[in-house]
């Protein structure tokens, strides 16, 4: 019976599964959440299963909040949430049946290679202890620095807690945290803007790039997606910052209300880091200009690396996309770091990148039909739910059930849904007929 079980689970594609075992992690939560155990004050089905979607999803965007809303045993239940769906699903399941001393088959490999967004199953268990040493002992340096601040104001037991709780969701980039304003009341400590962002950083780039840097500790040494990954993730933070500082220094709502360089410089930087798929924020993001918010916008899009906790297209598929953009106008072939990248890598970054803005489009068509407020607020609203990054300026508490319905199918597509659609169509079969070559005017 259990090898029958087996053939049928191997005969489905990996993403699909992986997808199916997702769903049922959100909708054993969102029962989870439900239990009067879990909640001060009783919440809807409609609320339990946005915020456990939004947890797996490490996204952060909520309808209630968290501090008031949930009892310990609830908070509890969404940083489990949001641990397993960060690392993955998967990489937990395996782990267990490692240590109970089974073993784990092929598909259950297939599955966990998708899940870490690997290309082969080639040394799949070594990642996945990498990824379980990464996780504890970046979170544990973050509960130590963050109780420096939470404890001497909150006492030992709630400032622990606090720091426990915000240093699991920062790594995981999930942006939940036990403030309605999230960490505005630290909008100048250095501790906490250091490392908060030091955390969803570590948790964006990738356990696949953290173990690189780890392992060969040289630059010239670092894999080709290693560098991409540190130089995108640079200049991408950089650019973020710097702007975020120009726009919004003079706004006597946002970095105007802040006394000296120093703090202006800190939130600024906090601000463009958080758009890697974190969600906290310092700020009243609803009070930006709308030119701050269209930055804002572009680098949620992009999010962290692949074999992270982040979501969006990912920073190596920009990458790739201006080194091919370069490369066309040059007349030479696709090459970084002294390595060529293949052609198909090229297509499937037109195809992530293309699935991404119709999803983006189609998503902010359809709520902007069901719920009619501002443009721009929405446009951040989706853009948020499908990179799982979490800000948000206010829209999501007025969306209605459509518009919610909406998010979740966004965020839970920004955790899963690219990869499967991708999956499904590079594995069709290729056609042994060759037609011949035709040309078409571009441009």
């Amino acid at each position: 019976m259990a090898r029958q079980r087996t053939l049928r689970l191997a005969k489905v594609a990996p993403p699909v599964l992986l997808a199916s075992f997702y769903l049922g992690l959100i909708l054993s939560g969102a029962v989870a959440l439900l239990l009067p155990l879990s909640t001060r004050v009783p919440i809807t089905i409609m609320e339990a299963l946005f915020t456990a979607t939004s947890a797996v999803t490490v996204t952060g965007l909520s309808l209630v909040d968290t501090g008031t809303t949930f009892t310990l045993f609830g908070q509890i239940v969404l940083l489990v949430l949001i641990q397993v769906g960060g690392v993955g699903l998967m990489t937990f399941a395996v782990l267990l049946l490692s240590s109970l001393g089974l073993s784990v088959n092929t598909p259950s490999l297939h599955v966990l290679r998708e899940d870490l967004n690997q290309s082969s199953t080639h040394r799949i268990m070594d990642l996945v202890g990498s990824v379980v040493r990464i996780s504890l002992v970046v979170e544990a340096a973050g509960v130590v620095a963050l109780a420096f601040v939470f404890v001497p104001e909150m006492g030992v037991q709630k400032g622990l807690w606090f720091a426990f709780f915000h240093a699991i969701s920062a790594f995981n980039n999930a942006g939940f945290g036990l403030r309605p304003d999230s960490l505005s009341a630290w909008v100048d400590d250095p501790i906490v803007n250091l490392t908060i962002p030091a955390l969803f950083l570590l948790g964006g780039l990738g356990f696949v790039v953290i173990g690189d840097i780890v392992q060969k500790r040289r630059w010239r040494l670092l894999t080709l997606h290693s560098k991409l990954m540190l130089v995108g993730s640079a200049g991408l933070t950089i650019y973020g910052m710097s702007m975020f500082a120009i726009l919004e220094w003079g706004n006597p709502l946002t970095l105007g209300t802040l006394d000296g360089w120093g703090a202006k410089l800190l939130a600024s930087w906090f601000q463009s880091a958080t758009t890697r798929t974190a969600g906290f924020n310092t700020l009243d993001l609803s009070q930006l200009h709308d030119s701050t918010t269209l930055v804002m916008i572009g680098l949620m899009m992009v999010g962290g690396g692949s074999a992270s906790t982040a979501g969006g297209i990912k920073v190596t598929t920009l990458m790739v996309a201006l080194l091919a953009t370069v490369a066309f106008f040059e007349r030479r072939e696709l090459r970084a770091f002294g390595r060529t990248i293949a052609s198909d890598q090229v297509l499937k970054v037109m195809a992530l990148m293309t699935i991404s803005i119709l999803a983006m489009l189609t998503a902010l068509f359809l709520v902007s039909i069901s719920h009619d407020g501002d443009f721009l607020d929405l446009a951040f609203e989706i853009a948020s739910a499908f990179g799982t990054v979490g800000l948000t300026r206010g829209a999501t508490g007025e969306l209605d059930t459509i518009g919610r319905i909406i998010v979740m199918f966004l965020m839970f597509m920004g955790r899963v849904g690219p990869l499967t659609l991708g999956f499904l169509l590079a594995t069709r079969r290729a056609s042994r007929v060759r037609f011949p070559t035709g040309h078409v005017y571009l441009g």
